[in-house]
């Protein structure tokens, strides 16, 4: 039975109830109290009825365990870790719950943070989570270099990689085919008739994700015998401000050459894009078409419905998931490294319909 955690405003900064506290509110014995809450009663032949009677007391006396001290005491702290590079983004933010919800139904906790694409601030918080004994690590790195997680494969640290890994690195990864993606979107709009296709991606220019999108890009480009053109490709630093996307739009749909498409590869870019075309006063897809790479609800309720790479992410999290429980459950056996690649779906829609 897992340890109950209750967070009340009206108890932050009251002393913390103690297992002590719970065995003498109840004229019972510490130990007694200790086996409950640990899931041990049936085990040892605590009654049922006083089972009951311990949690609830536990509850409406707030307690809350030292997971850490729990943790070291079992060896094992039943915590998974996940690192993001942006929790606020809808692709990320998906993926967190439901690894939140499939490590929940194998009595574990999350815990989540965001690194905001910094390396630095990744490798802090990596080390953090390690410091508070969390059993395994689910990773969407923004890392450039490889040596913190060949340094996680020589403590034999269990983790998985999402979303993003080192192709050269034999480690668990469940990701998208982010080069099919790319690739099958800029081939739509070439058949739809377009020939000035613009691609906007975001920076650092390092993640895997995005190198493969630009890749597939290009690919259908050459292979289409379409010259690829430098004026048509803009990079966007993480973190830009709407004035960033303006002024590459603007240059982008500059005539006599500019772009009669835009394919942004994530759906932070595509969502500003979109504010910032209709602030220019520009019609989808009469002035320039509109492809996303990442899906969003809200895309097939515009007006019109906006083209975009749908991301499995409730597979990407419980994949991730299963392969970091196989790893735990393992223990010393070697366990066999498994690399998912997904397939994307193409939603095509009207955004990149030629008039």
């Amino acid at each position: 039975m897992p340890d109950f955690i209750l967070y009340n405003v009206a108890f932050l900064g009251m002393k913390k109830t103690s297992l002590s506290d719970i065995a003498r509110a109840m004229g019972v014995s510490k130990t007694l109290v200790s086996l409950v809450l640990n899931g041990r009663g049936d085990e040892v032949g605590i009654k049922k009825d006083t089972q009951k009677r311990v949690l609830e007391m536990a509850k409406k006396m707030n307690y809350m365990p030292n997971l850490l001290a729990r943790g070291l005491r079992i060896g094992s702290s039943r915590i998974l870790g996940l690192v993001l590079p942006n929790i606020a983004n809808p692709f990320f933010a998906h993926i967190a719950r439901v690894v939140e919800d499939e490590a929940g139904k194998q009595g574990y906790r999350v815990m989540s943070a965001s690194s905001d694409e910094e390396s630095e601030k990744e490798k802090a918080i990596i080390k953090m989570l390690l410091e508070r004994q969390v059993d395994g690590l689910i990773l969407a790195t923004s890392l450039k270099e490889k040596e913190e997680i060949r340094s996680l494969q020589e403590e034999k640290i269990p983790f998985v990689m999402i979303d993003r890994c080192f192709p050269d690195l034999q480690v668990h990864s469940v990701v998208v085919d982010n080069h099919a993606g790319a690739y099958k979107v800029t081939e739509h709009l070439i058949e739809e008739g377009f020939r000035k296709i613009g691609l906007v991606k975001i920076g650092p220019s390092h993640i895997t994700p995005i190198q493969l999108r630009h890749k597939g890009y290009c690919d259908a480009l050459r292979n289409h015998n379409i010259p690829y053109d430098d004026r048509l490709v803009r990079e966007i630093p993480f973190g830009f401000d709407e004035q960033v996307m303006w002024e590459a739009i603007t240059d982008m749909l500059a005539p006599p050459d500019g772009a009669e498409a835009l394919f942004f590869l994530n759906n932070d870019l595509t969502v500003t894009g979109l504010k910032v075309i209709r602030d220019m006063q520009l019609q989808i897809p009469r002035d320039v078409a509109i492809a996303s790479y990442d899906d969003l609800d809200v895309f097939n309720l515009l007006c019109p419905p906006v083209t975009a790479v749908a991301q499995p992410w409730k597979i990407i999290a419980r994949e991730s998931v299963r392969i970091i429980m196989k790893e735990l459950n393992a223990k010393k056996h070697p366990v066999e490294t498994e690399r998912v690649v997904l397939p994307p779906t193409i939603r095509k829609r009207a955004s990149t319909r030629k008039s």
